[in-house]
């Protein structure tokens, strides 16, 4: 079994799909691993690194290969060294790069979406977007902290005290929950909402108050598959007033809730930040799915009524060696899970193997595209 490291083309993205410790995991278990040069400089893992793990620094890692892992999708035309039925295991973005799925197909490829792994228990080792989402939502803190011109904790000098800054946190979900703890570290009084019931205790457990509609049903439990879903019209209308009323207190509001397949919803309007004090700061961690927020901008720094509004393409990618670690350890959690010895390959079962596979034998396969 050969695998092969890309070096990411997307711009702006500094991860890399494999690290030196897991390069050395695939080659105990009986891989070869094809790395390209430079694929990890932007994580700041070296050459060098990779070849004392034992892989092998070649111009085309994909001759030969049967796995190619990455980060973020290939274009078909780095793809050539493949044969059909060979795997594409990463982040594939297959709701907005359709095109690219039918050019995998049509090339025989069989891809692998990491995104589509199902929320369960022995697949939380695998999951990309729990890892990702961590590092998004404490990046998320760390820059409107950065962009936010007064200090977070509450001072007592001899010249007065400062107070703490006021931190709400709009959707608890993995990057939600982290950036309570991060806000909640540095000294800020913080508060946070969700449409999902359950989240009450998980806010409260990190020693935030809870935001809820209390006259409006929301979501009992998790929803499905963890994420939230639209909700009805009478309550994003009580859900609107409620934060109307709390975000104009707030000094930063960091805010995080996607759909997935979906734009992102909205949940703060420009009404409501003309609301908010001059200096405010709002972190829109959906600017890429078209924001959370009226007017926010991916990648810029936007100016409403005094509050500066900010959001970046992609988040973890600013945090790269952490998020390639992290990012490396999910691919090969996922594929040794699944390793065959005896076949000296991944063979998935159905349950895995039928939520992330996107294409196979020549044609889109996956039910969440073709649905």
């Amino acid at each position: 079994m050969r695998l092969a490291v890309l070096r990411e083309r997307a711009a702006g993205e500094t991860r890399v799909a494999a690290t030196p410790e897991t390069v050395k995991k695939f080659i105990a278990l009986g891989a070869t691993v094809a790395v390209e040069p430079g694929a990890g400089a932007s994580a700041a893992i070296p050459d060098a690194d990779y070849a004392a793990a034992g892989a092998q620094l070649v111009a085309d890692p994909t001759v030969g290969a049967e796995i190619v892992l990455c980060v973020q999708g290939p274009e078909p035309d780095l793809l050539v060294g493949l044969a059909p039925g060979a795997w594409i295991v990463g982040g594939l973005d297959p709701f907005a790069r359709a095109d690219r799925v039918e050019a995998w197909a049509t090339a025989g490829l069989e891809a692998l979406a990491m995104e589509f792994m199902p929320r369960i228990t022995r697949a939380q080792s695998m999951d990309i977007l729990s890892s990702q989402s961590n590092l998004a939502g404490y990046k998320a803190v760390i820059e409107a902290a950065n962009a936010y011109g007064r200090a977070f904790p509450m001072m007592m000098t001899a010249a007065g005290t400062v107070s703490a800054a006021r931190v709400f946190v709009m959707g608890v979900g993995v990057a939600g929950l982290q950036a309570i703890a991060t806000a909640r570290r540095l000294g800020a009084q913080v508060s946070a909402t969700d449409v999902r019931s359950a989240t009450r205790e998980q806010i409260l457990s990190l020693g935030a108050k809870p935001i809820f509609v209390e006259n409006v049903a929301g979501i009992e439990g998790e929803g499905a598959g963890g994420y939230a879903t639209e909700m009805s019209a009478e309550y994003q209308q009580a859900q609107a007033e409620l934060v109307s009323a709390h975000i104009a207190r707030q000094d930063i509001v960091i805010t995080t809730a996607l759909i997935p397949g979906r734009a992102a919803p909205r949940l703060i309007t420009d009404a409501q930040i003309a609301t908010m004090k001059p200096g405010s700061v709002i972190f829109d961690l959906a600017a890429p799915q078209g924001g959370n927020v009226e007017g926010s901008v991916a990648d810029q720094v936007v100016e409403r009524h005094g509050v500066r509004i900010l959001g970046f393409s992609n988040t973890p990618a600013r945090l790269p060696a952490d998020a390639s670690a992290l990012y490396a350890r999910n691919l090969y959690n996922f594929l040794s899970a699944f390793w065959d010895k005896e076949a000296q390959r991944p063979v998935l079962d159905e349950e895995i193997g039928n939520a992330v596979r996107l294409t196979q034998a020549g044609k889109v396969v996956s039910e969440r595209l073709l649905g």
